[in-house]
């Protein structure tokens, strides 16, 4: 059996999980040539023994979250103060930490 890893498995086709599944023959994976591939993964991984998240994205959300609010702050006065270039740019920033918050979220453990 070959070693696989989670950022392998999680860009494989659901067809290629089944083949892996079927290949393991163990009873935690019952009915695994039904499921779609958001159960499919964490079970392969419980299986497997493969972690499926990394520690420090806890600290990371909440990091994350407090930046959000910072900038947010700073969206509402430049709001106020008609500064429509500035607000785009905020805005921007708002959204790209909010990808990467959600980004985490996906990687966090079902």
């Amino acid at each position: 059996m070959a070693e696989h890893k989670f950022a392998d498995l999680k860009i494989m086709t659901v067809a290629k999980l089944r083949e892996i599944a079927q290949g393991l023959q163990n009873p935690d994976l019952e009915g695994y040539s039904t499921m779609h591939k958001d159960h499919l993964l964490p079970l392969l991984c419980k299986v497997l023994n493969i972690p499926t998240h990394h520690i420090a994205h806890g600290a990371e959300k909440t990091r994350l979250k407090g930046v959000i609010r910072k900038v947010e702050a700073k969206r509402d006065e430049a709001l106020k103060a008609h500064d429509y270039a500035r607000l785009a740019v905020l805005r921007r920033q708002i959204h790209v930490l909010k990808h990467k918050l959600r980004n985490l979220a996906e990687a966090a453990p079902i």
